[in-house]
């Protein structure tokens, strides 16, 4: 399997929040790059960033997508999905993922 380029994967996500959203393909494209460097800083620790939840709170997590806990694994590798961004919760120390067009910062 051949791997993707980065751009693709970040205008990926771009279409699935100006398909769901209806937002301005600047702002998704916005969105989209802002979600890619938040993966980016998790490849390497952990980052702290803010979403809206399911019932309209927000959340402010910390996650990481390596350095994972002993004895915790990913499971099984799947299709990966733009609709959803999945990482670890470090507070809770499980996995977590929320819808990418309820996505709104990341915590410098």
């Amino acid at each position: 399997m051949e791997k993707k380029s980065f751009r693709v994967r970040v205008f990926k996500y771009a279409n699935q929040l100006y398909k769901t959203t209806g937002l301005m393909w600047s702002e998704c494209l916005r969105k989209a790059w802002a979600i890619y460097r938040l993966a980016k800083q998790m490849r390497v620790g952990v980052a702290r960033f803010i979403y809206k939840k399911k019932d309209g709170s927000i959340r402010e997590a910390y996650g990481t997508l390596t350095n994972l806990p002993a004895g915790v694994t990913g499971g099984k590798k799947t299709k990966p999905s733009y609709k959803t961004f999945a990482y670890f919760d470090t507070e809770r120390n499980a996995f977590r993922c929320f819808c990418v067009e309820n996505f709104i910062a990341v915590v410098a």
